[in-house]
Formats: C-alpha cells, structure tokens, sequence
C-alpha cells in the first residue's frame, strides 16, 4: 500500500506501485515540510520521497530510488532504479538519470540533461573536516549527457551539450559542446564533429542539441 502522511500534496498519478512511501520524515530541521508532486507521477515499487520536496509532473522512477527532502525537479524527470537524490538538488525539465546514479547534495542539473548508469557526483573536497569544509555540489548545464560510471567533483561546472565519456573524472570545468574524457578529463573535440555512424556523411549531432539519428 502507499503510504504518505498529512505533509503530502500529491495530484493525479498515473501509477502508484505497492511499498512506495511519500511523505518520508527528515531528520533535519528544515523550514517547510510539505512534499509537491505534480500531476501524472509514475512510482514504482521502493521509491521513497522525503517530505520537503516539490516536483513537478509527470515524475517517473524505477524501483528503490530516494529522493531527499529540500529538492526543487522539474516536469518530465526520469530517475531509474537503485538512484538517490540527496537534499536541497535544483533539477529542471525533462531531465534523465540513469540506474545506480549519486546526486550529492546542492548539485544543480538543468533541463533536458541525461546522467547514464553509476554516475557518482562529490559535493565536498574534505569530507569531515568541519573548519574547511564548503559543500557545494557541481553543476550540469542544459542538454549535457554525462556517460556511464562517471565521477564529478565539487563545484565543477559541465558545459551545455557537453558530452563526457564513460568512466572519467570531472576534475575542473568542462567547456560548453565540449567532448571531454579520460582521468582527469580533458577537452578532445567538439560534439559537432562527432560523425554519425549510422550516416557517414553527416555528424551524430546538430548544433549539439540532439542526435541525428532521432532527428525528424
């Protein structure tokens, strides 16, 4: 069964599986404990939603994702299974994070970004260290795709339509369209002269904002 508490302002699902639990107390103090989620909200079995949040319609998770208190996400997001959002994250529009994927805390992800599976973000460089800690997590621009086992650290910013290869770690900011990978990534070309495999004579992206191969 669902279970919520009086904190929760849920509208219309679309789908709500058995052993979701919304509503979720915090251990923190935090000003305003009402949870808001929109509209056409697809939740599957093991999702917890902390109280605190707002989201917007249309929300889909796959099994066992968390999502922590003070976090404002957007319409059209997608969190697959076994993904934790930890509190006070700003997500946008049409966003998709991947299976096994870590959001630390204060990272802000803007619409149409794509996270593949075990994308693990830091959002702080001393761990424990209560005199020289300042948490902040990264930030990931419009339309950025961050590839598979991923490692971003704090305060980095990823470029718009950046794309980052499969296994690097984000040490340092990534320009916008830029095509970065290795440990510590680095700049090697741009996603616009990315060829498309599919069709030779063309590139796999337009203006970096989406594949070719989907374009109609």
């Amino acid at each position: 069964m669902l279970e919520k508490t009086d904190h929760v302002l849920l509208e219309q699902p679309s789908a709500v599986d058995e052993g979701v639990k919304i509503g979720y107390p915090t251990g923190r103090a935090i000003a305003d404990q009402t949870l808001r989620i929109g509209s056409g909200a697809n939740l599957r079995a093991g999702t917890i939603v902390y109280v605190g949040t707002t989201i917007g319609r249309g929300l889909q998770t796959g099994h066992n994702v968390v999502i922590r208190e003070e976090n404002v996400i957007g319409d059209n997001v997608g969190i697959w299974s076994n993904s934790v959002i930890d509190y006070g994250c700003r997500i946008g529009n049409n966003v998709k994070i991947h299976s096994n994927v870590y959001v630390a805390q204060f990272t802000t992800i803007e619409d149409d970004a794509f996270l593949a599976p075990g994308v693990s973000i830091a959002n702080d460089m001393r761990p424990l260290c209560a005199e020289c800690t300042h948490a902040g997590g990264p930030t990931i621009k419009r339309g950025a795709r961050i590839g598979v086992n991923v490692t971003i650290l704090p305060r980095v910013t990823v470029g718009e339509y950046a794309l980052v290869g499969a296994g690097s770690v984000v040490t340092k900011d990534v320009p916008p369209y830029a095509v970065v990978y290795g440990n510590p990534a680095r700049v090697a070309t741009s996603v616009n002269d990315i060829d498309c495999p599919l069709h030779p004579d063309e590139k796999a992206y337009v203006d970096g904002l989406k594949n070719r191969c989907g374009a109609h």
